[in-house]
């Protein structure tokens, strides 16, 4: 099993989904590597023979066939996937029978079921998932905020995020996440990224009871004239209770051309606490306000100790090379805080259990019998 290098050499990665033609592999994976250091590109895999020889070319590594030459490699590391969530199965797998790391895209997979899979292959594996919300320093600032007790008891949470997908045009190649048994829906793609760093803020849901609705059953095919179909829900409402009782809400709209695209307000028994975003929160900078005592929301500032790369605030990569810098600490044996595959496996179990609740009309529990 690889164990990254603890004797100062750079841990060597492989990217799956690298293209020279740029993406989100290389435009935010290999920048964020580079600004959290101590990595290396030392293999790709592209979408086909002439891709890859391209992508070798601009990019500097090798390029290989399949991922299992790739993770069979002896100077490769990590395997990272960044490709489409319908393809994780068939790459997460092979790069797990190897014995390497995996940092794999999120959504992680196409359902809960899915998802339990790749993580019993990957057991005893360093696995790493790509909720980078979790990541931001303003997350983290807003978690030790609430536990050290700034609002005092948490009475409710509501949380609003919009995005300008599932509505506006998509492209071709873009197509399948208008497809809600595809698992990069607006259910897994923007709601899971807005709610998974609140929910590390306030601890895991008990219960979910959801809403769902697709308002727009077409989109347009780019500037083509032609629509074609969404099955994707573009509204998403819930709520649940947290820990402790509080009560928790949540809508996510799709297709929206204006407004914020995202905030969170937090209410508790000493005071509140607001995080807002222009956009999606995990790469967008995000904004604090607090207030105590009665007193009007004012804007915070994030303390020393929180940012490691002043220098990438407001930038996409922002939180991502927060969350190499999380890997490289975790595979040179530190405690890292970037959340792993079991941590995706809960993250689905409840997109999961709203797609139930929005289909039977019941709240869903989402406590196991020991009350996990």
């Amino acid at each position: 099993m690889s164990r990254g290098n603890d004797d100062g050499r750079p841990i060597g990665v492989g990217v799956v989904g690298l293209s020279a033609s740029g993406g989100w592999g290389a435009g935010a994976h290999l920048p964020a590597m580079a600004a959290a250091g101590g990595f290396e590109l030392r293999g790709l895999v592209a979408s086909s023979e002439a891709s890859g020889r391209a992508a070798s070319q601009v990019h500097g590594a090798p390029s290989y066939a399949s991922v299992e030459h790739l993770a069979a490699a002896d100077d490769i590391d990590l395997v990272v996937v960044t490709v489409k969530t319908p393809r994780h199965r068939e790459l997460v797998l092979p790069a797990a029978a190897a014995g390497k790391p995996v940092f794999c895209e999120w959504p992680f997979a196409v359902d809960h079921r899915e998802a339990e899979e790749l993580a019993a292959a990957a057991a005893g594996l360093r696995t790493f998932v790509g909720l980078q919300g979790r990541s931001s320093p303003s997350f983290r600032w807003l978690a030790d905020l609430v536990a050290e007790g700034y609002v005092g008891t948490v009475l409710s949470a509501t949380v609003l995020s919009a995005a300008a997908e599932w509505g506006a045009p998509v492209s071709e190649r873009t197509r399948y996440v208008l497809d809600r048994d595809q698992g990069a829906a607006m259910l897994g793609i923007a709601f899971g990224h807005a709610i998974d760093p609140v929910l590390m803020v306030l601890g895991e849901l008990r219960d979910v009871a959801s809403t769902t609705a697709t308002r727009r059953p077409e989109v347009p095919l780019g500037r083509t004239g032609r629509v074609v179909p969404m099955t994707a829900a573009d509204q998403i409402a819930i709520s649940g209770s947290l820990p402790g009782g509080a009560v928790l809400s949540a809508h996510q709209r799709g297709g929206t051309a204006s407004g914020p695209g995202f905030s969170v307000t937090i209410d508790g028994t000493e005071g509140t606490l607001e995080a807002t975003a222009a956009d999606h929160p995990h790469i967008a900078p995000v904004t604090v306000r607090g207030a105590r005592g009665g007193r009007p929301l004012a804007e915070l500032t994030l303390p020393a100790g929180y940012d490691a790369f002043p220098g990438l605030a407001g930038s996409p990569i922002h939180t991502l090379a927060h969350a190499y810098a999380g890997i490289r600490e975790e595979m040179l044996g530190g405690k890292g805080f970037v959340p792993g595959f079991a941590h995706a496996v809960r993250r689905h179990r409840l997109l999961d259990a709203i797609s139930d609740s929005a289909a039977t009309g019941r709240r869903i529990s989402l406590t196991s019998k020991d009350g996990s």
